[in-house]
């Protein structure tokens, strides 16, 4: 049946079907919509409905169950040998994503789904139950160590620093996921008597593009977010378009916005050349947890932390600020203190 297989363009975007066939030409400004323009509107309108993030993710999913041996439309049987054979080499959370997009799949195409079954799910559940371990989290970016590639960067002074510095302290005093750092607009950013004002087109958390407002005070030590951007963006001589933007070995700025990605490499380099001993365990999340952990520290309240880093459940935050706390609000400190009088 594999060679009948649609294209994966489809998964999480379902065709859109002859709904409007019996409906008359629709004028919209004065022209005539033919019915074909009616049915790439609305393939447009189904394949808005999902996140680019998300239908790739779905894709690569579909991909891996047919290099696999799997075929489309698939069985329960198909879907269970498919779990059992990547049982003990890939983790649940993996095998689960999976499942969503081969379920997204034969919905979509109008298949029975075979993935959703009460015994493929239990099955899954025993899976995690006999192979299932802890999911490995970056690793929290304290403001010292922050403050310590500040510096290092600082004392480089080159082009690609002071970008680097600029990402950096934006990440992490924003509180900003990678995506909407590359995504960053220079047309959305204003400078305030008290700092920036950041307007987020789009975000995870805003998927239907009503804008988040994100404000970012001038600082009056080491970091300064604001003043960063500005040396960076008058540096590379930057008026619109993509605020940060990737430099080649010759120092010379691109175009086009840099990929999320590479925001990963880019903290994990300036980590190495300020000498921080925990660079495996840093990514681009990083920034966000740190700017957490660190400012519950400091003092800010569960409120102001959840606002800045956008976080859309409380769970999250509440985890964050649990993680700041180990040391402190513990309750052998208290009973090692009275030991040790």
């Amino acid at each position: 049946m594999r060679d009948k297989v649609p294209s994966l363009e489809t998964v999480s975007s379902p065709p859109a079907r002859k709904t409007f066939t019996s409906l008359k030409p629709l004028i919209r400004g004065g022209s005539m919509l033919a019915i074909q323009d009616i049915h790439a509107t609305h393939r447009d309108f189904l394949t808005a409905a999902t996140s680019e993030n998300t239908r790739r993710a779905y894709r690569s999913a579909i991909r891996h169950f047919l290099a696999w041996g799997g075929d489309l439309p698939a069985d329960e049987g198909g879907i269970i040998r498919y779990l059992m054979a990547h049982a003990a080499s890939h983790n649940t959370r993996t095998q689960a994503l999976r499942l969503t997009a081969l379920s997204q799949w034969h919905t979509h195409q109008g298949f029975p789904d075979p993935a959703s079954t009460v015994t493929v799910r239990k099955t899954l559940k025993g899976i995690g139950r006999t192979y299932g371990r802890p999911k490995k989290q970056a690793k929290a970016l304290p403001l010292e160590d922050l403050e310590r590639i500040v510096a290092t960067l600082a004392a480089l002074d080159t082009i690609k620093a002071k970008r680097d510095n600029a990402l950096l302290q934006l990440g992490f005093f924003g509180g900003y996921r990678r995506s909407e750092l590359a995504n960053l607009q220079i047309a959305d950013i204003s400078w305030e008597s008290d700092g920036l004002l950041i307007t987020l087109q789009r975000s995870k958390t805003d998927q239907q593009g009503q804008g988040v407002l994100k404000a970012i005070p001038y600082g009056t030590a080491l970091c300064c977010p604001a003043t960063a951007l500005r040396a960076w963006l008058d540096a590379a001589d930057l008026r619109n378009g993509a605020a940060f933007r990737p430099i080649n070995k010759w120092q010379m700025v691109g175009e086009h916005a840099i990929h999320p990605a590479s925001i990963n490499t880019i903290l994990a380099d300036c980590a190495v050349m300020a000498g921080l001993d925990y660079v495996p365990d840093l990514s681009s999340h990083s920034l966000r947890r740190g700017m957490a952990t660190s400012a519950y520290r400091a003092g800010a309240d569960f409120r102001d932390i959840k606002r800045q880093g956008g976080w859309r459940h409380d769970g999250t935050v509440q985890g964050y600020i649990e993680e700041a706390g180990r040391f402190e609000e513990n309750a052998a400190r208290h009973l090692l203190r009275k030991s040790g009088s």
